[in-house]
């Protein structure tokens, strides 16, 4: 497959399409649908290969995620049935079965994420009920042990963990002390309103609000922590119903102890109105963190990065979807994005 081309195919999905997600190593694809269905496929260039149809919500399902690969073929999905479900295979080639569900949450689950790695097996949940879920592992009693927190009182839109490697371990001097790992994650909201969220030191996978960013004007759509490769600062990327795309930058190595000072830039899609065409739903980062992906309501996707000499975001490239594949703006019932028609990607 050359690159940059464009592969399309028919996942036969019932209907709409929520969210599809690649595995570690790019072998497996996940989609999920509002037909309740997640549906596995074994890639290999352009080709896809149906595996299994996943069934056991009982309503739509909006998003997927894939634990890595250390731990297993682990795959979470998260459905507006009020569940948290998480599905395991001896082989890539399945089958297929749900090992773990829970219902700690009373309203539609809107995002899930296994946490990097290096934090163990944890997985992340928000729901439109405010309230976020976190369920930890434990390989001692083969137990998920679960607890949950206050997020956003209006409903959790979308969770994004930090990355695992330490802010500014690149450029560490040899035989200086190292930087302890510290696990975050942030969270957007229907407040309009973003927050980080620091583990308590005292209480492992018991998590603190550590700062607030306030910047959108309407409910915060999404929001994706940027890999790091090591060096001092660290970004986020929100979008929302706004129109706005918003890069929050900070130094966490320089804030080790203290709350770090969140700066944001929007990014200048348009220099008259400073917004994008229409609602932007998903943003999401390359996996070296210095591109990123934004999709727009007007069925564009567009591509940025920084300016090497001036350091500002700039416009580098992006693609158009094919016609009709998403009405610009269009919503269901539960004001989610309509991002496919029935069973295509």
């Amino acid at each position: 497959m050359a690159a940059g081309a464009k592969v399309s195919f028919d996942t036969q999905h019932e209907d709409l399409i929520h969210d599809c997600q690649l595995d570690f190593y790019g072998r497996l694809l996940a989609t999920c649908s509002s037909d309740r269905t997640i549906r596995i496929f074994e890639t290999d260039g352009s080709s896809q290969t149906f595996v299994q149809s996943l069934e056991g919500h009982a309503g739509p399902v909006w998003q997927v995620s894939w634990a890595h690969p250390r731990f297993g073929l682990l795959l979470a999905s998260c459905s507006h049935d009020k569940t948290v479900r998480v599905w395991k295979a001896p082989a890539p080639s399945g089958p297929w079965g749900c090992v773990w569900q829970h219902t700690l949450h009373t309203s539609s689950v809107n995002a899930v994420a296994f946490a990097p790695p290096e934090y163990g097996l944890l997985l992340l949940a928000g729901s439109s009920d405010g309230y976020v879920s976190v369920a930890a592992y434990d390989e001692s009693t083969g137990e998920w042990n679960t607890s949950t927190l206050m997020a956003h009182s209006m409903g959790v839109n979308a969770i994004s963990w930090a990355p695992s490697t330490v802010p500014g371990s690149l450029i560490e001097v040899t035989g200086s002390t190292p930087t302890s790992m510290v696990k975050r994650f942030t969270t957007a909201g229907c407040d309009n309103m973003i927050k980080i969220w620091r583990e308590d030191p005292n209480q492992p996978n018991n998590f603190v609000e550590e700062s607030q960013l306030e910047g959108h004007t309407d409910w915060v759509r999404d929001v994706a922590w940027a890999p790091n490769l090591g060096l001092p600062a660290t970004y986020i990327a929100s979008c929302g119903q706004d129109k706005q795309v918003f890069i929050w930058t900070a130094d966490l190595k320089a804030a080790a102890s203290n709350p770090p000072s969140w700066h944001k830039v929007a990014l200048a899609y348009n220099s008259e109105t400073g917004q994008f065409p229409d609602v932007v739903w998903k943003v999401s980062w390359s996996p070296t963190g210095n591109i990123l992906a934004v999709s727009c309501g007007d069925n564009r996707v567009t591509l940025w990065t920084t300016d090497v000499e001036t350091n500002k975001w700039k416009l580098v490239g992006g693609c158009e979807g094919e016609q009709g594949q998403m009405q610009a703006g269009s919503q269901n019932a539960q004001g989610r994005p309509q991002q496919a028609p029935e069973g295509q990607m």
